[in-house]
């Protein structure tokens, strides 16, 4: 039924618009289709757009422009009252509808748990529980809860409208007695205040007799409280004792857990700057203990001296700055009186021996009251031969005292040049490069990484503003001073081995600091590779200072990743040595295996295949060949075929050989090899053959898991199976190529050959009927319903869109307009006000000038 309501309505409405309509045909714009099509409904075959353009003008009018109105104001006030402005409700019930609505909005309880909770009944305001307990206001300043609090009648007098209420009891009262006239206002009041002071008075007599009466009655109870007290006979407590039961275990247990000890909280963890700032006082303390050592002052310098105090003395002159009381002393048996302008020395050396002195006077006297001796001859005797005795020790203690002053004379001497070699604990950044190398010149490895050590903790970042620029610098001063060693001559390789590990931390708090650095050590290296190319057409193996920062390069920077600001300039910078640096002398043989050495270590995570080093390796074995007969192999760049050095580790000497031992190659060998015989130069060249094979080894081990790696090292396996003439070599050279062989053949192949693929047979044509969907024009194709569903709102989503952009431009359009048109009236009325102005002054100027011609003409 709601449907067909629905319907019907729609349609009276439609119908009413037509009627409308009709008596203006203009208004009506008829949609007209290219051909009719049966059975077609159309929707929109007639259309009213001056209608619905002045609806949608209408609607934009009320909301649109009200909100446009209304944008900068905020002072908008909003009754949210209920019913306020309805008027077909009574005030009653308006007031009992709030009434339901307050008391649903404190409909919860407060407590769950309270169940008898009712509600709380106010008098405007004010709870009516509150007002049962009848509590009067009290003033602050009263001690009782009677004081100040007004009464009544001067309540009444001040607020009660001029005390009218209060004049009639009195003028009523009076009446019956003495039928006068009532009092004034003013000694209404004055009589209120003193009965108020009365009351008051009487009150605090009142409170004092209370406090008396309490007083006394302790003091009674203090009196009798001796008589109650009875204490029981020990023999009925040991009874009452042992009639107490024993606890229960769970009680003793529970007793036990609170006296068990609790975990106390620990000290925090010191942070970085904390641990940097303690570990600088400590170093400063250090270097004044050192600098004090050096220039011979003691410890006991500073320290209050100790002098001598009597046994009596109460110790209670510590205000005095000074203590100027005499020490008491014997000397030669007389009373010594020291001058003042003794040095304390003295008194201290001479303490202990005056001291003795006393004891050995006091001991036989104490003897012979012991003894109650009353001879005075004996005494005497006595007397002379202790002070003989004391004379000769006091001789024997000076002669001791003298020849520890030469000791310890000695010994500050000592402590002075000790103090003087011991490393400082202070150390300030050097500003350069000479003031570190002259730190760090003339002392020991240990001393030069104390030095360094100390020298980063005194400056730490955290402890000052400009230290991190200097410790940068300091990285940079370290880096040179590790590839000046290494020029040396023997290059000091344990120095530059400790070394590394200053420069890690470094590296380490500074990163972007250190790799610049390094950057510019390798990138200086690579011009003079491009210069050498270009002036000479070849390029010569660097230095052993160049090879030792690429092994520092891999010990500071990660060598796994796949690039790196770092080490790929370095990787590059190997690969170029390996191509281009030609191989003239068995010390470039020995500085392109450590070139390959050091890839191996660069891709010994990354597991990277560098054809460069495999090129290398293979021109290494070709140089020891006897017979240039390369078949199966090539030759790259810098080898050769056949050449003036194509015979470097050629051995033919087989005495040599049979002496020859594996050993490792010194890497001082880079800088000079020594000139040495004939034999030592053979066994040079079989050390480098086994190194060679080394290498090979290892590489067979990094590159198994290619899917190429028998291609890669099929020219040096045929070279090590066909031309090397094992045979010749020493047993620990044939054990090594034979491992190297085991380790390049035992690898499994990880890829199939590439196989055509078999061609599938060609059916059968088959005449089953194939059945094709006839598509109809105009409806929407789709398989299954979930596809036609969100079809079905792709399209409906991108109608709403588009009649959601549309209303949004009309909406502006419409804003446009009303913008347009304010700005209309505010110039015209501007232009009527310029039009009125210019108006005035036109007459006025007429005016004017017609006053002037009529004086003129007078």
């Amino acid at each position: 039924m709601g449907k067909a309501r629905s319907k019907g309505l729609a349609r009276s409405a439609t119908a009413t618009a037509m009627a409308k309509a009709r008596n203006n045909p203009f208004e009506v714009k008829v949609n007209r289709q290219k051909f009719s099509v049966l059975g077609r409904r159309t929707k929109h075959d007639v259309g009213l757009p001056g209608v619905s353009r002045s609806k949608a003008l209408r609607k934009r009018t009320q909301t649109l422009l009200k909100e446009y109105k209304e944008r900068e104001k905020s002072n908008v006030f909003k009754d949210k009252r209920f019913a306020e402005y309805n008027s077909k409700i009574s005030p009653e019930e308006k007031m009992m509808k709030r009434f339901a609505l307050e008391r649903q909005q404190n409909f919860g309880k407060k407590n769950i748990y309270n169940l008898n909770e009712d509600e709380e009944l106010t008098h405007y305001g004010q709870s009516l529980a509150d007002i049962e307990k009848l509590n009067d206001i009290v003033d602050s300043d009263s001690d009782t809860e009677d004081r100040g609090a007004l009464s009544a009648e001067l309540t009444a007098a001040h607020f009660g409208g001029g005390g009218g209420l209060l004049r009639k009891k009195t003028v009523s009262r009076q009446q019956d007695e003495d039928e006068e006239k009532p009092k004034s206002r003013k000694e209404l009041i004055e009589e209120l205040i003193a009965k108020s002071k009365q009351e008051k008075r009487e009150r605090q007599t009142k409170r004092e007799n209370a406090l008396e009466l309490t007083e006394k009655l302790d003091s009674d109870w203090k009196e009798i409280q001796t008589l109650l007290s009875h204490k029981t006979p020990k023999s009925e407590r040991k009874d009452k004792e042992e009639e107490k039961p024993k606890p229960d275990e769970y009680d003793m247990i529970v007793r036990e857990l609170g006296f068990e000890m609790k975990a106390q909280p620990s000290d925090r963890m010191k942070t970085e700057d904390e641990l940097a700032k303690e570990e600088q006082e400590r170093l400063e303390k250090l270097e004044a203990d050192r600098l004090r050592r050096m220039h011979g002052k003691e410890e006991h310098e500073n320290k209050k001296k100790p002098k001598h105090i009597s046994a009596d003395d109460l110790a209670d002159g510590f205000i005095l700055d000074k203590d100027d009381r005499r020490l008491l002393c014997y000397k030669d048996g007389k009373l010594d009186i020291g001058n003042d302008e003794e040095d304390d020395s003295k008194h201290e050396e001479d303490h202990d021996n005056e001291c003795e002195e006393d004891k050995s006077e006091e001991e036989p006297d104490s003897k012979d009251e012991d003894e109650d001796a009353v001879d005075s001859h004996s005494d005497l005797e006595s007397g002379l031969e202790s002070e003989e005795e004391a004379i000769s020790n006091k001789r024997e203690k000076k002669h001791q005292g003298n020849e520890k002053n030469l000791q310890s004379e000695e010994g500050q001497k000592a402590e002075r040049e000790a103090g003087r070699d011991e490393l400082p604990y202070t150390f300030s950044v050097p500003e350069s490069y000479e003031k570190l190398k002259s730190l760090l010149t003339g002392k020991t490895t240990t001393q030069q990484l104390v030095v360094l050590e100390r020298i980063q903790k005194c400056n730490h970042p955290s402890l000052a503003v400009g230290n991190k620029a200097k410790l940068e610098k300091l990285f940079g001063f370290l880096l040179d001073y590790t590839g000046e060693l290494a020029t040396m001559d023997p290059p000091e390789l344990k120095t530059i081995d400790r070394l590394v590990l200053p420069l890690y931390k470094l590296c380490q708090m500074f990163p972007e600091a250190a790799s610049n650095s390094m950057k510019f050590v390798l990138r200086d290296a690579a011009h003079d590779m491009e210069e050498m190319i270009e002036v000479k057409g070849r390029a010569a193996f660097p230095g052993l200072d160049l090879l030792i920062y690429l092994k520092i390069t891999a010990i500071l920077f990660p060598t796994s990743d796949f690039w790196h600001p770092v080490v790929t300039p370095a990787f590059l910078y190997m690969s170029q040595l390996l191509t281009k640096c030609q191989v003239t002398t068995l010390q470039d043989v020995v500085k392109g295996l450590f070139v390959c050495s050091l890839f191996q270590e660069y891709i010994s995570l990354s597991q990277r295949f560098v054809p460069e080093l495999i090129n290398f390796l293979l021109g290494i074995l070709h140089i020891t060949l006897p017979k240039k007969q390369a078949q199966g192999y090539t030759l790259v760049h810098p080898f050769r075929l056949l050449g003036k050095n194509s015979e470097l580790l050629m051995v033919s000497d087989k005495k040599d050989m049979e002496s020859w031992q594996k050993q490792n190659l010194p890497l001082s060998i880079v800088t000079r090899l020594k000139e040495s015989s004939k034999t030592e130069m053979n066994h040079f060249r079989l050390s480098c053959l086994a190194l060679c094979l080394d290498l090979i080894k290892r590489c067979g081990a990094l590159y198994g898991s290619l899917s190429s790696f028998h291609e890669i090292v099929h020219p040096i396996r045929v070279l090590l199976t066909e031309h090397i003439p094992v045979s010749d070599y020493p047993k620990q050279l044939q054990e090594l190529h034979q491992n190297v062989l085991k380790e390049l053949e035992n690898k499994e192949k990880h890829y199939n050959p590439l196989v055509c693929e078999k061609k599938k047979p060609v059916p059968l044509k088959l005449y089953t009927p194939k059945i094709v969907k006839v598509l109809e024009f105009g409806r929407k194709q789709g398989g299954s319903k979930e596809e036609q569903e969100k079809k079905r709102l792709i399209h409906k989503h991108r109608r709403e869109f588009k009649g959601a952009v549309r209303e949004i431009r009309k909406d502006n359009q419409f804003l446009a307009r009303m913008q347009l048109s304010e700005t209309m009236e505010r110039d015209s009325e501007r232009k009527r006000k310029v039009k009125d102005l210019l108006h005035n002054l036109a007459t006025q100027e007429g005016e004017w000038k017609a006053l002037k011609r009529k004086k003129f003409k007078n």
